[in-house]
């Protein structure tokens, strides 16, 4: 009989006020697309980090091709040939992609052949990646692309991606589960975190389901529905969704003849942009990555301090050249696709993540109340039920969602 590629036992990790993982078990076999399901904050990516020696468990066992491992650190997982893709990027905008790939691996190799693999496996696997772009200049999608890319040029016979469609269009997902399913035929394993039930039933092959840190299943979804699968996850039936038809109210937001040249060659030039947002109304922008959805919210937002042609009025009133504080004031306020970096400080605790846009909430004159911080940032957590360890921890702890 072969032996799983992978094995946890009893795999427990405990933070000082959740536990994160509860002796957790699961198997993993050569050429298998495994999922693992759950909520946010289910522990899906602590189980990951510590398979890839990022975390160190605080108890269990991790065996690897029927091997028993401790596994200290990163470098160490990719020695044994595990692979991680994780939830945020770990790129330098500055670099280009090559360049990026090349820091990942082991020293010697110019990279004049690593631009070469990169355009060998980008086109052997469907993932398109310029190796010569700066990473500045991609879209998330693409900077996903990059990682994967940098993930198998390691030869991995385990590779572990942490939410990997969160970002992707639904053209870019079908894309990339081509590539996991011919991997997979080549006999390498897949971990998949996500809580996304369509796609784990129609990619995976199995699937082990947390709730709270500890197992509550382990099934084929391709015999599950979602309502079974949701069962497992939330433990109760899911609830039933009503849409109530509504009067959208005054015009909030719009858009008027919106021009903005291009920033730099990678860039999209914004030509005659126009949109109308009611009260009410939820406004969808589609399309592919890279056809000027960053360059629009940029102009909308402020980020981009460059007065556009056209007009931006909100409520009313022109806000084309106010600046991204006096557009928050107004009642525009912007999420950036990328959570960490842009949308909030990693190394920083929660609780000063809160005020890094609205300090005076919290302070006058220069002056910081810490007490009235941490209360407010312990409302926040309790009002929108976020799993952390409290106002002090870093925001890179938390998961994507």
């Amino acid at each position: 009989m072969t032996a799983p590629r992978l094995q946890l036992v009893d795999i427990t990790k405990q933070y000082p006020t959740v536990r994160a993982n509860d002796a957790v078990s699961l198997k993993v076999a050569p050429g298998e697309i495994h999922a693992v399901l759950g909520e946010n904050g289910a522990g899906k990516s602590t189980l990951m980090k510590i398979i890839y020696g990022a975390v160190r468990p605080d108890a269990g066992q991790v065996l690897f091709n029927g091997r028993e491992v401790v596994i200290r650190n990163p470098q160490e997982a990719r020695a044994l040939g595990i692979s991680m893709v994780f939830q945020h990027f770990s790129l330098f905008d500055t670099l280009t992609a090559a360049e990026n790939v090349w820091l990942g691996l082991a020293k010697g190799e110019p990279l004049s052949s690593v631009v070469e693999r990169i355009r060998k496996v980008s086109a052997d696997y469907g993932l398109e990646v310029d190796p010569l772009r700066p990473v500045h200049t991609l879209s998330v999608g693409e900077r996903q692309r990059v990682e994967i890319v940098r993930a198998l040029l390691t030869n991995p016979q385990l590779l572990i991606l942490d939410e990997p469609t969160s970002v992707l269009t639904p053209q870019a997902v079908e894309k990339l589960f081509v590539t996991l399913r011919k991997l997979a035929a080549e006999g390498c394993s897949i971990l998949y975190i996500s809580h996304k039930l369509d796609e784990i039933r129609a990619l995976c092959h199995h699937c082990t389901v947390l709730r709270g840190g500890k197992v509550t299943g382990e099934v084929d979804p391709r015999n599950e529905t979602n309502a079974s699968l949701s069962r497992l996850m939330i433990g109760s039936e899911p609830p039933e969704l009503h849409h109530e038809e509504r009067t959208p109210g005054a015009v909030a937001l719009e858009v008027k003849g919106l021009r903005l040249a291009k920033l730099d060659q990678f860039g999209v030039t914004l030509d005659g942009m126009a949109l109308q947002l009611r009260a009410g109304e939820v406004l969808g922008i589609a399309g592919v990555s890279g056809n000027g959805q960053q360059e629009l919210m940029a102009a909308l937002s402020g980020e981009d301090p460059r007065a556009p042609a056209g007009s931006v009025q909100l409520f009313g009133k022109d806000i084309a050249r106010a600046s991204p504080r006096a557009r928050r004031d107004a009642g525009l306020h912007f999420v950036p696709e990328e959570r960490l970096g842009r949308g909030a400080v990693p190394s920083l605790p929660l609780s000063d993540n809160t005020m890094l846009t609205r300090r005076e909430a919290v302070g006058a004159m220069g002056w910081i109340d810490r007490k009235r911080l941490t209360e407010q940032a312990a409302g926040l957590i309790t009002r929108f039920n976020v799993k952390a360890g409290g106002p002090q921890a870093a925001a890179r702890s938390l998961s994507g969602g």
